[in-house]
């Protein structure tokens, strides 16, 4: 098979030669079955989010119609790519102004399949032109997928808001199902339109924030207005469940972080020069040695314990239902602010799982005592491909949030379900029922 590069056909007003950074000329005719560089797309458009005084979640407010929307599916599984088609054909025929941005993988395994271009990048510079471009993440799939997709984002401070459809194999943190995909997006997309699809029409005229910071004034309302049927109205916006991150950072024996060439785009399984966030867990293993680890554990700087365990982990609520809960930690809601430090089958029956305020800076430090060479480090369950040794250190912080009245930053904005009358909580204690199976007597049929 010829080498992915090689094989994307370019769209070109005039010749053109291939670079390394996809950057080339394109006409303005519309060609089909193709991959087009992510860089002709416009820039990201930054939503806002209004906080609620009867709701715990907030709300979602694009200052115009969303335009380059990321697709990120699950792989292996002919009915996710087949759903994948159904979905991106669409969006695209519903909302003309719409770019479909896919993985390198996914774009060279689909584009021939559909009658108009998608984008894409090379996979060493998919995260630097995701961070610019990207307004809006969809994902199909399961949980995997979802952190699969936040990964992408693990450097950038602004994610994109994520619409998640449940195709995976549990589906805890996936809101939505498939069938009802229409629905969904028509939420998200008409999310801070004004009534009769005109929202700039109803007051003085608004200018897009956009990525670089920089403002475009807002003309005519294409892409809402092209939309058949109501909007949702100004004050019934998506709604949006923020779910926080933590930030990691691996630091050598004498203090110096370990990090990529500086500039450089942080790769799958290596950190970036600042560290890299976290939606799930950090996890430090013993992996193939025989021996426990050894680590010594520090909370708020103050030294707390030297744990003998299989491992450690900090996780953040979100990630409270995955490896923690395996491990014996609580089940933390995710709107609850904290950080849990759970030990894999510690050596101690007396070392309990901790959550602690998620405002605690955690560190773990790799003891001289520890007899094997090395242990593993895991981001969201991706094998780092720097190790930990004797003296070095996993630094966790909290990434804040909230800057002041309805000014939110950082997180990973996920869409929510919208019922009538229901609370924030009413999801999740549904999913804690019917896929964690929360408490069910033994000898009962689920």
């Amino acid at each position: 098979m010829r080498p992915l590069l090689s094989r994307i056909r370019l769209v070109q007003s005039t010749p053109a030669v291939w670079t390394s950074s996809w950057k080339r000329n394109f006409s303005v005719s519309s060609r089909r079955n193709e991959i087009r560089d992510i860089d002709a797309l416009p820039p990201r458009l930054i939503p806002s989010y209004q906080e609620s005084n009867d709701n715990d979640l907030l709300s979602l407010q694009w200052p115009a119609p969303p335009r380059n929307i990321l697709v990120v599916k699950k792989e292996c599984v002919p009915k996710v790519t087949e759903s994948l088609i159904e979905f991106i054909n669409h969006t695209t025929s519903t909302y003309p102004s719409i770019g479909v941005i896919l993985e390198p993988k996914v774009a060279e395994e689909i584009h021939s399949s559909l009658p108009f271009p998608v984008y894409s990048a090379p996979p060493d510079k998919l995260p630097s032109a995701l961070h610019k471009k990207v307004d809006l993440s969809v994902t199909l799939g399961g949980d995997g997928t979802i952190l699969h997709a936040s990964s992408l984002f693990a450097t950038c401070a602004n994610v994109p808001p994520m619409l998640s459809f449940s195709m995976g194999t549990l589906g805890f943190l996936g809101e939505w199902k498939f069938a009802e995909y229409k629905r969904a997006f028509r939420e998200v997309y008409m999310s801070g339109a004004g009534v009769g699809d005109r929202a700039s029409i109803l007051g003085a005229p608004q200018s897009m924030n956009m990525a670089d910071g920089s403002q475009e004034p807002q003309g005519e309302p294409a892409g809402w207005s092209s939309v058949r049927g109501k909007s949702m109205g100004i004050t019934r916006g998506t709604r949006i469940l923020m779910r926080n991150r933590l930030k990691v950072g691996l630091f050598t024996a004498d203090g110096n972080p370990v990090e990529s060439a500086e500039n450089s785009v942080p790769k799958r399984g290596t950190l970036g020069p600042g560290g890299v966030y976290v939606m799930n867990e950090l996890l430090l293993h013993r992996g193939k040695e025989p021996h426990l680890a050894v680590v010594d554990v520090y909370v708020g700087g103050r030294f707390l314990t030297e744990a003998v365990a299989d491992g450690m982990i900090i996780s953040t609520p979100t990630g409270s239902t995955a490896y923690s809960l395996s491990s014996g930690g609580s089940i933390v809601h995710p709107l609850v602010p904290a950080v849990l430090l759970t030990p894999i089958c510690a050596r101690s029956l007396s070392f309990r799982p901790l959550v602690l305020p998620s405002s605690t800076p955690i560190t773990l430090r790799l003891s001289e005592k520890n007899r094997g060479r090395e242990l593993e480090v895991s981001i969201d369950g991706v094998n780092m491909t720097q190790g930990m040794r004797a003296g070095m250190e996993a630094r966790v912080w909290n990434e804040e949030m909230r800057h002041g009245k309805n000014e939110w930053q950082g997180g990973v904005p996920c869409v929510m379900r919208r019922m009538m009358g229901g609370e924030a909580h009413d999801g999740w204690v549904g999913g804690l029922n019917g896929l964690l199976k929360f408490n069910y007597p033994f000898g009962e049929e689920p």
